[in-house]
């Protein structure tokens, strides 16, 4: 049986490859453009300063700042591995981030109510980066949770921040439609990888605890003591 992480990396990757290769393609664009469109008509300055404050949330300063302190709060509780899984899965997510913008260069659309950034388009940082670290932090907040409904309530909570700061780079007008969804690809993709590695090595150092024969025990009648 294919473990989930595994397939859920794959699976990633081949709608990521999917979308990489048409993302440039007529009706690829001009649904982008609708999207975009059906979007900003229901802008007010309302729903502006609230997506605005929202896409702060996946700003690089704030989930840097929320990555430390995430690793200072695990180092205090000694869950090294927790540690080592954030670590990789940050600091690779951001170094994917940069690579996949300079191998497309795809230009940036418009922005609507916020300066355009200089970066490229494709895929979108602030949804890869926000899904690996909110994703993170819901999957370790969950496992310490005994029931089901504080562990479903977390994962609602995530995919709500996570989906609503995409929806704020579209709103703004700062990505393309499909670059958020190649964001959330592209992070899938990653945290399924560093997953399924995460789970392969943990099973490997267990292998030769469970495979020694338990140690005997002197008894009574024999207490001669064992020998190395």
């Amino acid at each position: 049986m294919i473990p989930v992480s595994l397939g859920l990396a794959v699976g990633s990757l081949l709608l990521f490859a999917w979308l990489a290769e048409v993302v440039l393609s007529e009706s690829v664009v001009r649904s982008d453009e609708k999207v975009r469109a059906f979007v900003h008509q229901f802008a007010s300055p309302t729903l502006t300063r609230a997506m605005r404050f929202v896409t702060n949330f996946g700003d690089w300063q704030i989930v840097l700042f929320g990555t430390v302190l995430l690793l200072l709060i695990l180092l205090y509780l000694r869950a090294f591995n927790y540690m080592k899984i954030v670590a990789v899965t940050m600091t690779g997510g951001g170094i994917l981030d940069g690579v996949l913008k300079d191998t497309f260069h795809r230009t940036r659309p418009e922005a609507f109510f916020i300066p355009r950034p200089t970066t490229y388009s494709f895929p979108s940082g602030h949804a890869l980066i926000s899904l690996c670290f909110y994703g993170l932090l819901a999957g370790i907040i969950s496992l310490q949770w005994r029931t089901r409904w504080q562990r479903v309530l977390t994962w609602a909570l995530a995919v709500c921040a996570i989906g609503t700061i995409g929806f704020s780079r579209i709103y703004l007008g700062v990505h393309w439609p499909s670059d958020v969804l190649a964001g959330y690809l592209a992070a899938l993709m990653w945290m399924g990888a560093v997953r399924f590695v995460a789970v392969k090595l943990d099973e490997r150092r267990a292998a030769p605890a469970m495979a020694s024969p338990p140690e005997e025990v002197p008894t009574p009648e024999d207490p001669t003591p064992l020998e190395n």
